[in-house]
């Protein structure tokens, strides 16, 4: 990462070189650095505003860690949350973001905290604490994502490599959209083997919309957005696609779905087309949408 030289480091270097300095005053090694103050406003939120570039960053969110190291800003991360696993490059952490302790995050010493909720009272405290907080809700659509890596691009000195990341996804996500079979097909995402799924309101159903693929939790009678189907509706409704969001958590498979009583006559396990995702790729709204994009297009083709 690029930091600003310090002053006499740069005089030492001009005088090294026979270049005269009492005209032409040290200059930033990083434009990035200049453009500070920022002020960054989410969608729907609170302005924030950032006085120097973040050299501390405290990431209370496993989605935002994954845009902090996309866009180049991973070695001013310095704590994770416990559920931030990706990448593997990203510090290992151990603050709770579902219970945040302003202490315990304020012990970090950060100059800039992401969150994905105002939990805990955790941003007046961070607040009152002089300490900047971003707070980035969970997207509830693509465009969401784009928006998040874009903040994060500003907030943080990177903000060309924020819209290299965001033209990048685009045109991937707009490319597997084009080339996948225009076919109406049913699904079914599981969540959990219990039965909990979720509508095509959420941000997984809108990535299943984009290729015109019909949930069969949006007419089967369910609660809420994330509602939980019993396996006599989820059978009734006989889905094309099953996509399988919890191989990893808990150990699901096309075996483990054929193997649950009248599950082996539906179409999508008769045809091959119960689909294993993985589970953080299926539940975070970050670079990897477009892993997940992938997976859906590949879906579809196999399916038609």
């Amino acid at each position: 990462m690029n930091r600003t030289m310090p002053a006499l480091v740069v005089a030492a270097a001009l005088a090294l070189t026979g270049c005269a300095t009492h005209s032409e005053p040290p200059t930033s090694a990083n434009p990035a650095d200049s453009a500070f103050p920022v002020t960054v406003t989410p969608a729907g939120g609170k302005a924030v505003t950032i006085a120097a570039k973040p050299a501390r960053i405290v990431s209370l969110s496993p989605t935002t860690t994954e845009d902090l190291f996309a866009i180049g800003a991973g070695s001013q991360v310095t704590t994770v949350d416990k559920y931030s696993d990706y990448p593997a490059s990203a510090p290992r952490g151990d603050l709770d973001s579902t219970k945040p302790s302003v202490e315990a995050i304020a012990a970090h010493k950060p100059d800039l905290v992401a969150v994905s909720a105002d939990s805990n009272g955790v941003v007046a405290g961070l607040t009152q604490l002089k300490i900047p907080v971003l707070v980035l809700p969970a997207a509830t659509a693509v465009d969401g994502v784009y928006e998040h890596i874009s903040l994060l691009g500003k907030a943080t000195g990177h903000t060309a490599e924020a819209d290299k990341l965001v033209g990048d996804m685009k045109s991937q996500i707009a490319d597997a959209v084009a080339k996948a079979p225009k076919k109406s097909l049913t699904y079914f995402h599981e969540i959990s083997p219990d039965g909990y799924t979720e509508t095509s309101k959420t941000f997984i159903g809108q990535v299943y919309s984009l290729f015109g693929l019909r949930n069969v939790a949006d007419s089967a009678g369910g609660t809420g957005d994330y509602p939980q189907l019993s396996a006599e509706k989820v059978i009734a409704a006989d889905p094309d696609l099953i996509f399988l969001a919890d191989t990893t958590c808990c150990q699901q498979s096309a075996a483990t779905v054929a193997a649950r009583p009248g599950w082996s006559t539906l179409r999508a396990v008769h045809n091959g087309n119960v689909v294993a995702l993985d589970d953080s790729v299926a539940s975070r709204w970050g670079p990897r949408v477009v892993d997940l994009v992938k997976a859906v297009a590949a879906a579809v083709q196999k399916a038609s």
